[in-house]
């Protein structure tokens, strides 16, 4: 279906419409492929899946407006379970699978979720015991009947496995039986209507829930496959995490639209997998974070590969190297990858490249606003507008701006003003040719591999170590992650401590992710006249002492 940046096709429906316009336009087409499970599912074949799920989310009691959070890494049953809950009308909550307790207790509590559906394990953890942790009631109770003081609205809990939790119940079971039960009839959804809460990191420590709806994805679903010129003929490789939007939107839902297959390489990103995927499965696009394709370039099999299928794709999440944009076109295939920017609360691109754009265009700037983006620089401090070439904070309005954020009315009215102006947060200019370039950061964000990670929550849980008096985080530069954590300690007096004591602290309630490669003990930090301590100062020191290059 061409593309058309005026009159989307998509405007005005629902997920479900849109994915059942899809199955018609595109009866015997691929729509998701798991090579290492041997799944191979059309357009119709999800559909059905997808039926069957929602009865069996319905028998639960599942419905218009209800939470139900997925804790899991890419499986089929993750996407089924996305596509479903929209057909409902229930609102995804999506968690982190590198979450640990401490932060799985938070979102579950803050989402208000009715249910949550997780796979057992992930990776080293062990999801079943961490939510018997964080829900000791959850041993003693019937399955539906759960009551739990911390987690008020919680009822469900299913494993996607096949063997149960005491009080849970498994997917199978949810699903036995539901084709001989009728379709219930329902008020239609509206376009409007929330269908996602995705969790993003806030300065205060905790991550904040944006509210998103049927319009908000699917108009940026949209006009993200047109940039990349997709067709139903198009199939995209995807080993980016579902939980995150470059998967949930960019990828699946992109997919829904366009009528491309989604290609899943794994649970979880291997560069060996990914490339077996692309090849195997002739995949013509390539999403990823810079070090994803820096994996794929390095990895022992790769000169051997045939990987002439690859037309294109999406680099995000942190600043492309030159190098390895030359790299993905000239050894990959690649050559018309694009780039693009935005953030959870926009649904979540804002700006992207074009297929057509030339190289320094696609590693100099974050390209163009989509179609029905506005996009302006302003002074951080007055709102008034800069220049074309002057920095300044980056404002967006548009069809991709979040409702707010869930049950925290003071940070949306902080986030978005009467007039409908998302601040970014993220230090820009526009190039005279309309063009973007980020130039740096308001909030004190590091983005490591693609994730997001705020130096404050790790901060606030390092002030609950006994032997941490201070602490401070930052950003250095690496040349595989685009940055890495680095923590100042200043111990308190008498006490002793190791930088793996404290790494293994950080990895045993925190993501592993937010656990720093650098820690420094010290005796004090540079501050202001008013007691702030000067982060830049310790970036600096940090990159002359490990002698990085930015």
């Amino acid at each position: 279906m061409r593309c058309d940046e005026t009159t989307p096709w998509v405007e005005g429906l629902t997920i479900d419409q849109t994915l059942r316009r899809t199955a018609v336009r595109c009866p015997d087409q691929d729509a998701l492929v798991f090579p290492a499970l041997g799944l191979r599912w059309t357009w119709p074949q999800l559909v059905r899946e997808v039926e069957k799920v929602a009865r069996g989310l319905r028998r639960l009691g599942l419905g218009r407006g209800d939470h139900v959070a997925i804790w899991a890494g890419n499986h089929p049953e993750w996407f089924v379970l996305q596509l479903a809950t929209a057909r409902i009308g229930s609102v995804l909550v999506t968690i982190n699978p590198s979450y640990r307790v401490r932060e799985l207790r938070y979102v579950l509590r803050q989402s208000d979720a009715k249910a949550i559906f997780l796979s057992d394990r992930f990776k080293s953890s062990d999801y079943a015991a961490m939510l018997s942790e964080a829900c000791p009631e959850l041993a003693h109770c019937r399955p539906g009947h759960l009551l739990s003081e911390e987690f008020p609205k919680l009822r469900w809990a299913v494993l996607l496995t096949d063997t149960a939790l005491p009080g849970s119940i498994t997917w199978r079971e949810m699903v036995r039986g539901v084709e001989e039960e009728e379709e219930e009839v329902e008020e239609p959804l509206r376009p409007d209507d929330p269908i996602n809460i995705q969790y993003t990191s806030g300065t205060t420590g905790h991550p904040k829930a944006a509210v998103l709806t049927h319009r908000n994805l699917l108009l940026n679903a949209y006009h993200i496959g047109c940039c990349q010129r997709f067709s139903q003929y198009d199939r995209i490789c995807l080993p980016v995490p579902f939980y995150h939007c470059f998967g949930c939107v960019l990828g699946n839902l992109c997919a829904v639209v366009h009528g491309a297959a989604v290609i899943v390489p794994a649970s979880t990103f291997a560069a060996t997998a990914t490339l077996s995927a692309i090849e195997e499965e002739r995949a013509t696009a390539i999403y990823g974070v810079p070090t994803m394709f820096i994996a794929m370039l390095q990895d022992p099999s790769f000169e051997k590969r045939d990987l002439v299928s690859l037309r294109t794709g999406i680099m995000a999440g942190s600043p492309c190297p030159i190098e390895v944009m030359r790299q993905v076109i000239d050894r990959m295939g690649a050559a018309e990858l694009t780039i693009a920017y935005g953030l959870t609360e926009a649904s979540p691109v804002l700006t992207q490249t074009r297929t057509s754009d030339p190289l320094e265009l696609r590693v100099e700037t974050v390209g163009r606003p989509l179609p029905g983006v506005e996009l302006r620089i302003a002074d951080p401090e007055t709102g008034r507008d800069c220049g074309d070439g002057r920095p300044g904070e980056l404002w967006a309005r548009g069809h991709g701006v979040m409702q707010g954020y869930y049950m925290d009315p003071e940070a949306t009215q902080a986030a978005i003003d009467s007039q409908g102006w998302l601040r970014t947060g993220d230090l820009g200019l526009r190039r005279s040719d309309g063009y973007y370039e980020i130039t740096g950061r308001l909030k004190d964000m590091v983005i490591r591999g693609g994730e997001n990670i705020y130096p404050r929550e790790i901060e606030e849980y390092l002030f609950g170590h006994p032997a941490v008096e201070q602490a401070a985080v930052v950003g250095v530069p690496d040349s595989f992650y685009g940055e890495e954590l680095c923590a100042w300690i200043q111990l308190r007096e008498g006490e002793s401590c190791s930088a793996e004591d404290i790494r293994d602290y950080c990895r045993s309630g925190l993501a592993r992710y937010k656990s720093p490669r650098y820690v420094k003990f010290v005796d004090s930090f540079p501050q202001t006249v008013t007691g702030k301590i000067q982060k830049f100062k310790i970036r600096r020191k940090m990159i002359e002492e490990l002698k990085l290059e930015a």
